[in-house]
């Protein structure tokens, strides 16, 4: 079952530019090797800081007259931490995770009232290995002052006053996302686990990984040598029971208390190293995938690419061949309209020249003969019911 996860962080000003350059990835060299740069440009904001998280606290504390005084070790922001496993968002998809970080500003605007103007900036963060928001926020409490007006004052202590502070922002924060439709269970606090939460190299390096998985080859589980209690009466009866029941008897009993602290430290290890081996195997795995879907998405673009041209030649080669058959449509037009011309002139110098009657018979005398048309108005005469053969010569085709 899936937690909902949700923590604060109490920041000074020295500690909030570290937060910024994290939050903001302002370096290249991240110390968290976790962070995938390839993805940071997935990552949004849900309100976005237009000054450093200084700069904007300054902004809101002038801006809405927020009173308190401030020395250099104060704490001036806090910072939650929203988030659940991998497995909750997989299953869940990228439109309910993106919802799951809006109701959860939502309920962080309102948390004791504190209000959305007093948010600093909300970054939900997708180029790790879980998503999650990093959301600032000024600690501001309603009071009065000692005149009995009502103020806006900058309290930490306040803020998170009482020792169940943190498990009332548990039980809310539950209670609020559970009643928007997430199967999640309530989350822990630290004061409640006890637990610090550690990346794969920073438990590597406090457990000694290295160190250890070597000395775990070199272990050996057998029984010390310890001297045969019953021999040694045999030779030393009474002169040595003394040292058999003060000395003997207690090494023996150690020896073996040992050795069974020894079997389950053991085990333990065993169990540290293949934890790391199994976390080591996962993250190569990763990177092997990621190593793969930007080579296909690589191949993807060039194939993109070698299409686009192709497209590109072909249409413009087809439009050559259309443009140059719309000139020689163009050119056969107006030879045809030159030839309808001239052999309608020709008629009429026929009939001048051979004293025919009229250009109408003339062109029916020799349709008639010839079954020919030579009419340029494209006119048919239907002489005794003949027609021309389709693969015969016609001017009109």
């Amino acid at each position: 079952m899936s937690y909902a996860i949700i923590r604060n962080e109490k920041l000074t000003r020295a500690k909030s530019i570290g937060a910024y350059t994290h939050n903001e990835r302002k370096t290249k060299n991240h110390s968290n090797k976790n962070i995938d740069s390839s993805k940071t440009e997935l990552n949004y904001y849900i309100k976005q800081n237009e000054l450093s998280y200084i700069k904007e606290f300054d902004r809101i504390k002038e801006e809405h007259n927020i009173q308190g005084q401030i020395r250099s070790n104060s704490i001036i922001m806090c910072e939650m931490i929203i988030t659940s496993d991998q497995a909750f968002f997989d299953k869940i998809g990228a439109e309910e995770t993106k919802r799951y970080f809006e109701e959860s500003y939502k309920f962080i605007c309102n948390y004791k009232n504190l209000g959305e103007q007093n948010i600093i900036s909300a970054v939900v963060h997708l180029d790790e290995d879980s998503p999650h928001l990093h959301l600032l926020y000024a600690p501001v409490i309603k009071t009065t002052d000692k005149q009995g007006n009502l103020i806006n004052k900058l309290s930490c202590r306040d803020f998170w006053k009482g020792r169940d502070s943190y498990r009332d922002l548990q039980d809310k924060f539950h209670a609020h996302i559970t009643s928007r439709g997430f199967d999640l269970e309530r989350g822990k606090s630290v004061e409640e686990t006890n637990r610090k939460h550690y990346k794969i190299q920073d438990y590597k390096e406090i457990t000694n990984y290295d160190n250890t998985k070597k000395l775990m080859e070199s272990i050996k589980l057998d029984l010390p040598d310890v001297p045969d209690i019953k021999d040694f009466k045999k030779t030393i009866i009474n002169k040595y029971e003394k040292i058999e029941e003060q000395i003997i008897k207690p090494k023996d009993e150690l020896i073996k208390s040992l050795y069974k602290d020894n079997v389950s430290l053991h085990k333990e290890l065993s169990k540290q190293t293949k934890l790391i081996d199994k976390a080591k195997k996962y993250e190569n795995e990763k990177h092997s995938i990621l190593a793969e879907n930007k080579e296909l998405s690589s191949k993807c673009n060039v194939l993109e690419k070698d299409l686009k041209y192709e497209t590109y030649r072909l249409e413009n080669k087809y439009n050559s061949k259309i443009n140059k058959l719309e000139k020689e449509n163009k050119f056969l037009k107006k030879t045809i309209d030159k030839l309808k011309f001239a052999v309608g002139h020709f008629i009429v110098w026929i009939c001048d020249k051979f004293s025919v009657s009229s250009e109408e018979q003339l062109m029916r005398d020799f349709y008639k003969e010839t079954n020919i048309s030579i009419n340029p108005n494209n006119r048919q005469y239907d002489t005794e019911k003949s027609h021309p053969k389709e693969d015969e010569y016609d001017l009109e085709r």
